[in-house]
């Protein structure tokens, strides 16, 4: 186990698997079983004493297993400090085994048989059923159970994970609570970030129970929160001794006389992400129409897919967005092809994707042949198209990952949690929330944005990070009313604080 800890490693995300892992290495390394369970049940005790009122009541539902044995601590706990507490466990006691046994035979207090009709009157409830290891549909009288108290408001604190949601893929099994607030051990777990889990869990803590951190790196974790402190390191900043050539000149294709918005809102972004230079690729027709648009954007003539690749031969040229307002159809593969085939790094979003519907290996195969870098952008019907076999996947982070090493691509699978992943395997969940996207032209601002970085030379899976917390932070400070066009002008602000230290959600 080394010493040193990254900044990474306080953003990782522990799949329930993971978490039982990290466990087990914490005992092995000599501390206990039920001292983790103790202190996770002092944690919960802590939380609930903050959300209740002085000798409240509370009702602890305790479940069969070591979740049920975190809510006996908290129990006793609370009950020692003088609060009016209640418990009901799922089962019987004599089925009880392990640490969660003799948590249970430390509670002096009566225990009732939960049902689904037992009385709820409290000031708090606290859901200690199952946690994040669910793995099967709550049904029958826990599933009446979660419904009466969801419908009776009364405050819920989960003790791990709201019960119902799965902690791999945050879906709902059947049904499950919806918790005031939600304390967790060690890590977060996927289903805390992922929806509709996270919309389940209200206000999220992760309590120190004790195991080291030392013991992640033995766990080969490749998912994280996408936070500032995950790629700030990497993010280029300019210095001093800096100038315009230095940062990369990011290229947009433009689309078709009539449909030159998108391309320029992806240009525009790009600008506003940092690239020294930004540059439109644009058909002879849509040059009037861009130069009636555009000040700081060049404009370059670059007509069919020979004109495109001529143009992005030159290699100063670095970055490169097709796909915003490009049409779908075979010139549009025909300019992807040659976009391919520079050594640009490539962002390919909107018809870009469509138009490789029917044949998506050869995209992959022309990807496959590069070594710069290459992104994709698809929003879920997208990624339906690019990826069949995959869309209905209930794991996101998986079908991501998936795409990702088929594709030989950085893909950034959109939508309220996006995710990120990498074709080694890497992968990142943003839980930034910015409602305000759902509008227009916000995705070919982030397309714009991610080559902006790129032509800075940021790494790839850091450079899709970066820009989608970047876009939805710009989201967040511009908040109601936003238009797509309002975004890259948040862009300065967001900088201006990531220049200084990262970000705090």
């Amino acid at each position: 186990m080394r010493d040193h800890l990254s900044a990474e490693d306080a953003l990782v995300l522990l799949t329930p698997e993971e978490m039982g892992r990290a466990d087990r290495a914490a005992m092995e390394a000599g501390i206990s079983g039920f001292l983790l369970m103790e202190k996770a049940g002092a944690a919960v005790a802590d939380c609930a004493q903050a959300m209740c009122p002085r000798r409240g009541r509370v009702l602890v539902l305790a479940g069969p297993g070591n979740n049920g044995g975190d809510g006996f601590v908290a129990a006793r706990l609370l009950s020692e400090r003088g609060y009016r507490v209640r418990l009901a466990l799922l089962g019987s006691r004599e089925t009880l085994s392990g640490d969660a046994a003799i948590a249970a035979s430390r509670w002096q207090g009566e225990i009732k048989q939960l049902t689904a009709g037992i009385d709820l009157s409290a000031d708090l409830i606290v859901d200690a059923l199952f946690g994040a290891g669910l793995g099967r549909p709550l049904e029958g009288n826990v599933a009446a159970l979660v419904e009466a108290v969801n419908a009776s408001e009364r405050p819920l604190l989960a003790v791990d994970l709201p019960s119902g949601i799965d902690g791999r893929t945050g879906r709902v099994r059947g049904t499950a609570f919806k918790a005031a607030k939600t304390v967790t051990f060690f890590r977060e777990k996927p289903g805390h970030l992922l929806l509709p889990g996270r919309l389940h869990c209200g206000e999220i803590q992760v309590a120190d129970i004790g195991i080291p951190a030392a013991v992640l790196p033995d766990l080969s974790i490749r998912l994280w929160h996408n936070h500032p402190s995950l790629w700030h390191a990497v993010l280029p900043l300019p210095g001093v001794e800096g100038h315009k050539y230095a940062r990369g000149h990011a290229v947009v294709v433009s689309g078709p006389a009539h449909a030159t918005g998108a391309a320029r809102l992806a240009a525009r972004a790009a600008l506003r992400a940092g690239a020294g230079l930004v540059s439109m690729a644009a058909e002879e027709d849509a040059i009037p129409t861009l130069s009636a648009h555009l000040t700081a954007i060049m404009i370059k003539k670059a007509d069919g897919s020979d004109g495109l690749a001529e143009l992005i031969a030159d290699t100063r040229l670095n970055a490169v967005v097709i796909g915003p307002g490009a049409g779908v159809g075979e010139a549009t593969c025909e300019r992807v092809m040659a976009c391919l085939n520079s050594e640009a790094a490539v962002v390919l979003d909107a018809d870009a994707v469509t138009s490789f519907k029917e044949h998506p290996a050869r995209l992959f195969d022309a990807i496959a042949a590069r070594s710069a870098p290459v992104f994709t952008t698809p929003h879920a019907g997208e990624f339906s198209r690019l990826f069949p076999d995959l869309a209905e996947d209930e794991n996101k982070v998986e079908k991501t990952r998936r795409a990702a090493e088929r594709a030989g691509a950085v893909v950034i699978l959109k939508g309220a949690d996006t995710v990120v992943a990498a074709p080694d395997g890497r992968a990142a969940i943003s839980a930034h929330d910015a409602p305000w996207l759902a509008t227009a032209g916000t995705g070919d601002v982030l397309a714009g944005m991610i080559a902006g970085l790129a032509a800075q030379r940021m790494p790839a899976f850091e450079a899709a990070c970066a820009a989608v917390w970047m876009h939805a932070d710009a989201a967040r400070r511009f908040g109601p009313g936003l238009i797509s066009e309002d975004l890259p002008e948040m862009l300065p602000a967001v900088w201006s604080e990531l220049a200084v230290k990262p970000c705090a959600d």
